[in-house]
C-alpha cells in the first residue's frame, strides 16, 4: 500500500496543480469533484506602487500544525474526502504561484465550500508573515479587514497575530 502524500506542505519550490490534484484523488473512487484555489503574487496592490517581489516567513512546525487543524475543521464541517494545502515561503516574484488549496468530495458544492473556508482560514489564522517589495522598498503587510469579515461569515473569529498568507 502506497502512503498518501502529506496534507500540508510548506516549501520554497514551485508546485504543479495537475500533479497535486491527481495525487490527491488517486485511488479514491468516491471522488466526484476536485476543487482548487491557486493563489499568485499580484504585481499591483490597488493604488499602491507595483509589487516587484514578496517575501514570506513562517514558523516551522507551528505553521504546519495550524494548517492541519484547519483541514480537520473543514473535514468536520463539510462532507469532503481529502484536502491538501501547499504554501510557498521565501522570496517570490510577481506572478509566481504562492498557495494551492485542493479539496475532494463526492459533490462539487461541499468541495467549493470547504475550499473557500480553508482559504478564508489561511488568510487570517495561518502563521505567515508577508513583506511586499516595490520600487520604494519593502513593507510588512497587515491583515485586511475584508479577510477578517470573510472568516466571520463561517462563525469564526480572528485569533492571535497570524499574518495574511496570500
Amino acid at each position: 500500500m502506497t502512503a498518501r502524500p502529506a496534507r500540508v506542505r510548506i516549501q520554497t519550490e514551485d508546485f504543479d496543480l495537475s500533479h497535486e490534484a491527481a495525487a490527491l484523488r488517486a485511488g479514491d473512487g468516491r471522488t466526484g469533484a476536485v476543487v482548487s484555489f491557486l493563489g499568485t503574487v499580484r504585481d499591483v496592490a490597488g493604488d499602491a506602487p507595483a509589487i516587484e517581489a514578496m517575501e514570506l516567513e513562517h514558523y516551522p512546525g507551528m505553521t504546519e500544525a495550524s494548517i492541519e487543524a484547519m483541514i480537520d475543521a473543514a473535514t468536520q464541517r463539510f462532507d469532503i474526502h481529502g484536502a491538501r494545502v501547499i504554501h510557498r515561503v521565501g522570496r517570490l516574484a510577481a506572478l509566481d504561484q504562492i498557495v494551492l488549496v485542493l479539496v475532494t468530495s463526492r459533490h462539487r458544492g461541499q468541495a467549493f465550500q470547504a475550499c473557500e473556508f480553508l482559504m478564508d482560514y489561511l488568510k487570517t489564522q495561518a502563521p505567515f508573515w508577508k513583506k511586499e517589495y516595490t520600487a520604494e522598498g519593502g513593507q510588512w503587510v497587515d491583515a485586511r479587514e475584508a479577510d477578517d469579515a470573510a472568516l466571520a461569515r463561517w462563525g469564526l473569529k480572528v485569533a492571535g497575530n497570524a499574518g495574511p498568507s496570500a
